[in-house]
């Protein structure tokens, strides 16, 4: 997986007016995770850019206060009016401890059914994997020259060396079909949602596993 570093400040004070302080002055408040401890702690809402709004997976280097921790974005919440980046769950990894996280899906090739006349339809682009740090990648490729007409790709029909999918198999990733069909004439599932948003809670509950298990909202105000 691709790297990036980010210096931050740890936290002095928590509760409402404090949060309220930090995004007054574009930061953003984040909280991490999975390790001997949970760490409240905040940056500028720049400093944010290259892990949010992008489909690339990274490992963070988070320097707080001199302290360096490796972790993996695990919660993004945005405000519901501006949209406007609100708060950050991460959790805190090691090399030799498996981590689970959502990697880009990469097409790769030029289906044969699109050269004879059918339409593409891509229904998910990552999926939720779990690996050691040194088995991810920067993206899941998925081979689609073979792909003919009326062909679908499904999560069960990938493998990748040493990672586990956690998405459902039946889920449809990439198909083509015919352009004189839509798509209600294919038996497919419907989509699940990419990435997860949770809503926010109240500071300071308690946090997940480091295996990336859905966390309790940490550190949001309200």
């Amino acid at each position: 997986m691709k790297k990036i570093s980010i210096s931050a400040e740890k936290r002095t004070e928590l509760g409402k007016k404090s949060t309220r302080d930090l995004r007054k002055a574009d930061h953003v408040p984040c909280v991490m995770y999975g390790g001997t401890e949970v760490i409240h702690f905040h940056a500028h809402e720049n400093d944010f850019r290259g892990i949010v709004y992008t489909p690339d997976a990274f490992i963070v280097e988070i320097k707080i206060n001199g302290d360096v921790r490796k972790a993996v974005l695990q919660e993004l919440q945005f405000h519901p009016v501006t949209d406007k980046l609100n708060h950050i769950d991460f959790v805190e990894i090691s090399d030799d401890r498996p981590v689970t996280v959502v990697l880009p899906i990469m097409l790769v090739g030029a289906a044969i059914g699109i050269k004879n006349g059918g339409k593409p339809r891509q229904r998910r682009r990552v999926l939720k994997v779990r690996g050691l740090i040194k088995d991810l990648p920067d993206t899941l490729d998925i081979d689609i020259t073979d792909v003919e007409i009326g062909d679908v790709i499904k999560i069960g029909d990938l493998s990748y060396d040493n990672l586990e999918i956690l998405d459902p198999s039946r889920s449809m990733i990439y198909a083509v079909v015919s352009s004189r069909i839509s798509m209600k004439g294919m038996e497919l599932e419907e989509p699940e949602v990419e990435a997860v948003e949770g809503e926010e809670g109240e500071e300071g509950e308690e946090a997940p596993d480091a295996d990336g298990a859905p966390a309790e909202d940490s550190g949001a105000e309200d």
